[in-house]
Order: C-alpha cells, then structure tokens, then sequence
C-alpha cells in the first residue's frame, strides 16, 4: 500500500452486546487500524467499564464522548461527528474512516480492505441517492423529511408525529433547504476519504446545515449523504457493508447458518448480526477465510434469497399454514403444498380401486380421509406424517387444517383420497378444495346409493338417509360449478360410467399418471350390481324422484 493512501480509521458506534463489539475492536486493532469507539449513553458505566477493561488500554483505541442515540435521532449524526474530529486529530495517517455498528462483522480480511482502498485512494463509498430516486423509503415521507419539522418521536410519541405531520401539511408548512444542498440518501453506514471527511466537518456552513439537518426526520441517512456531493472528488454509491431491510425498514439479522452465504457477498463488512451466532464471529474474525478457497462472489444470488425470505414472510409458503404465517384468502398463493386428487364414489362402483389406484398412480392413496368414525389413512395407519391423527373428533375440531396439514407434512408426494356425501361434509372444506388450483377433484354422483343396494333394505330410515346424503351432494356440485372454482373437475353418473367405466377411469386419474403406468395394469373389475334396478324401482314407488332414478340408467 503506498504512502500517499494512508490507513483505514474505524468509528464504531455500540449500543448492545458490548463483548461481541470488543471483539470487532480488537480484531481492528491487531491489523493496524485506528478505533474510535462510541458507546451510548443509555449503556450503564459497569458495562462500558467492563469492555474497557477487556480491551484494555491501546495506542491505537480511544473512546469518544457519549451520546444518547434514539433510533433516528440527530445525535446519532453528532455522535459520528465527534468520533470523526477524534479519529482525524489523533491519527494523522488516516486515508479512508469507516463508519460501522457494535453489531457489523468484517467479511474480509483488514489487508484486504485496505489493499482495495489504495486502488481507490480519492473514492468515497457512500450510498447516496437524489430524493427522487429513493424508493426504498418507507412511512410516507420523502421529501417531505426535509421540508417538514419533526419535534417528536417517531417510537415513543407515535401519535403527536402523526397528527402535527398531519396539521403542517393541512398548513402548508413548508422548510427553505439550504442553498447549494440537495437533499441525497443513502445507508448510514459509509467510507469516505479523509480529506472529504474533513471538508464536511470543516465546512464555513456546517452550523446552518447542522440547524437544517437537526429538524429533519432520520438525518443520519441524509446528512452525510447530502453533504459528500458538496466536497468529494469521487463518490461511488454504493456501502461497503451488507445490510438487509425488511418491509418495515428494519435490518435483517444474520445468523449462523448465513456464512455461506455471507462468504459470497461483494461487500467488506454485514449487518446486522446476531449477537449468538458464535459460528460468524469464530470464522470471520479468525484466519480461516484465508485458509479456504477464493469463494465467487454473488451479490445478485443474495439479493434472490432476501428477496424470497421478504415474499414468504408476507405470502407465506404455499400450504403451510401457521398462527406468524396464516396467509389472506385473497393473498395469490397457493392453498396447498402440492397437487392431490380426491375420489367420490369410485370405491363403490370398482372392486380394490384403492388397491389399483397405488398401482397406476405409484401412490399410497387413503381411503375415506373424512369418515365419520376416523380418518382412514393408507394401509390401516393409526398415525400419518407429521403426527397426523386418525382420530375424528381432532380432524373435526378443524377439517381444513387437517387436509393442509397433511398435505405440508407429505410434501412430494401426491396424496389421492376419498370423499363423499356419506363422509363428515364440512361446506368450508368443500369451498376450500373447490377454489384450490392443485386440487383433482373426480365425482360419480349418487354412487353412495351403491352400497345400500347391496343390502337391500328399504325403510323410512334408509329413505330419510338418501334423501340427506341427495342433499348433501347437491350442495357439493353447487360448490363445484361455481364460477370461483379453480379445481379440475370431472363429473360423471353412474349411468355415464357403467356404460363406458374405462374413459371415466382414465380420465380420473390423467392428473396423477401416465399412459405406460396404465397400460401396465388391468383396469379394475365392477362391483355386481345386478340388484340395482330392482331396488331402484322400490325406491322410485317410495317417492324417490324419477330424476335421481335417471343418473343410474345405463
């Protein structure tokens, strides 16, 4: 590095985990860099006297004078002026200050920093963005952040911000900024060169746009930002730290499972970390990212993950369903984890079907998931994936939530169960798998009157029981040929399948298989049905209307 670049000067600001801050300091301290470390008022003396201590005294470290830094407040920037006046009285051989927090963690090593300031001797890193062009911004206020006053606090006076932001645009209030600036911002978290540094601090007008900027909402994003145009050489905009903010405008936090990814930022220095997350602070502050293998950098691959985490922490993800992610009906995403298909009637007209159905489909399918007496998983199971039980009174405590569950907790692989009139028929559960896009749904209407064909009996029991199961299954097709529907939906009489039940087969399950897994296997055999027609015509001589009569006709 040559002369003429200088050394790299840190300004650390802490407020929280003063031992983790102690050892970012020390971590400077032992690569030759210069640490002003400013710790807020609000932390006691027994823990700023705890880390000098552990720091211990250092011709290299000074501590600045404290100030009581709210979140935004005007003393944050005071705080950085004072560390800064500091650091360039005391360290003549500065060329570029870096500004971080108690809770930022080098990336890289010092030398490597400071080898890529000395390519850059006169650039100035520092995000700083004209107002117009700032869409980050989040509240409401952009411009206005300059041109508005802001005597309360935004965290612990919530409601007097508002209303006097409210009553000086009702007022046409309206600030003079200062001649020649014009506002920029930017993340608070910069590098400049001493020499733009010192013309900041220096500046003939620093106490009118001291005056200026105390007013303003959040100056320490803006104060410095705005003031760099006025002195630097050249400004590249951009922090040489990772931050990464969420919709809300506050910082991710990093944890240990971050390092890799981490590792391939393009920046020198991240924040925010997790004060725990013993894995960063023992890699990054070590030699080990020497030892390793170069890693590519891939800002745009960071920016992806954030980018997704931001959208699954709005959206959710598609199925999961929990009390922090219980996503909007009207939120886009996907109802369910995955593709499933649901069977009514099939059962009752084909003999094993849910034995062929696992053949063709290389699924295990269940059977009556919403029986009345218990939900029939696959095999006989008591228990399902993700300690799903069988027992009816929890499936029916919240139905919905039972078929979610389930398919989160069998994810990857397509689930095919029963259903029909004669299970527990939830209309929220009917809606819900009607306006799902990943549901399969295959009806064979009335085909629950099969199994009480068999039996024979006709009383004014078995004919109050059809009469309700009729109902129930109307109400079902109601639902189903909504326009709202989003399901695919095929519908079929029983007539319509006896008559032709290989085209109905293969269309039930086209959603689920492919032609070489049908064509392996026989197509299931009908159930006999040769007491139908005669039991059909009793019921009709009960009462039963002739139109139901009509979907069993072949």
């Amino acid at each position: 590095m040559s002369a003429a670049s200088g050394t790299l000067g840190i300004i650390m600001l802490c407020h929280t985990a003063l031992r983790r801050s102690a050892q970012v300091v020390r971590f400077w301290l032992e690569a030759g860099c210069p640490v002003v470390v400013h710790v807020d008022r609000a932390v006691s003396d027994t823990e700023l006297k705890a880390m000098q201590a552990d720091l211990g005294p250092h011709p290299l470290l000074r501590f600045g004078p404290r100030h009581r830094c709210d979140w935004g407040s005007w003393r944050l920037v005071e705080a950085t002026q004072d560390a800064a006046d500091l650091l360039l009285r005391d360290f003549p051989q500065i060329g570029h200050v870096l500004l971080t927090s108690g809770a930022c963690l080098p990336l890289r090593p010092p030398a490597e920093m400071q080898a890529y300031l000395a390519q850059h001797p006169e650039t100035d890193f520092i995000e700083s963005v004209t107002i117009e062009h700032a869409n980050w911004i989040t509240g409401g206020l952009s411009l206005e952040r300059f041109t508005l006053f802001f005597p309360f606090n935004w965290h612990r006076q919530r409601w007097a911000f508002d209303q006097f932001v409210l009553l000086q645009r009702k007022l046409r209030i309206r600030r003079t900024i200062p001649r020649p600036l014009r506002p920029h911002m930017g993340s608070q978290w910069w590098c400049l060169t001493r020499e733009t540094l010192q013309a900041i601090l220096s500046d003939p007008k620093r106490k009118r746009y001291e005056r200026f900027f105390k007013r303003n909402w959040i100056p320490d994003e803006s104060y410095f930002q705005t003031l760099a145009r006025l002195h630097a050489r050249q400004i590249e905009s951009r922090s040489l730290t990772l931050v990464k903010f969420d919709r809300n405008g506050r910082p991710n936090l990093f944890y240990d499972d971050h390092l890799q990814l981490l590792r391939r930022s393009d920046c020198f220095m991240a924040r925010k970390i997790w004060p725990e997350a013993e894995k960063l602070y023992q890699f990054f502050l070590s030699d080990q990212p020497r030892k390793l293998p170069p890693v590519a950098a891939e800002p745009a691959k960071i920016d992806r993950y954030f980018a997704l985490a931001e959208r699954q922490r709005i959206e959710g993800r598609a199925g999961l369903y929990m009390q922090s992610r219980f996503p909007r009906d009207d939120s886009g995403a996907d109802k369910t984890a995955g593709p499933y298909s649901v069977f009514s009637g099939f059962d009752h007209v084909f003999k094993n079907f849910e034995h062929w159905l696992g053949q063709v489909t290389g699924t295990r399918p269940h059977g009556h998931l919403y029986a009345p007496e218990r939900a029939e998983f696959h095999g006989g199971a008591r228990l399902w994936h993700g300690a799903i039980s069988d027992s009816a009174a929890i499936r029916d405590y919240n139905p919905r939530m039972f078929l979610t569950n389930l398919l989160w907790a069998t994810r990857g692989e397509r689930q095919c169960f029963s259903y029909g009139a004669e299970d527990v028929m939830e209309h929220e559960v009917n809606w819900f798998m009607a306006t799902d896009a990943n549901a399969s749904i295959a009806l064979i209407r009335g085909a629950w009157l099969l199994p009480m064909a068999q039996r024979g009996t006709v009383s004014d029991e078995v004919i109050a029981k059809i009469s309700r199961l009729q109902k129930r299954e109307e109400a079902w097709l109601e639902i189903l040929r909504s326009r709202w529907t989003l399901a695919r939906v095929n519908v079929w009489s029983v007539g319509d399948v006896l008559q032709a039940p290989e085209r109905a087969l293969l269309k039930a399950v086209e959603d689920s298989t492919d032609s070489a897994a049908l064509n392996a296997h026989a197509l299931p055999q009908l159930r006999p049905l040769e007491d139908l027609e005669h039991y059909l015509v009793v019921l009709r001589n009960r009462g039963m209307s002739s139109q139901f009569i009509k979907e069993f006709q072949v």
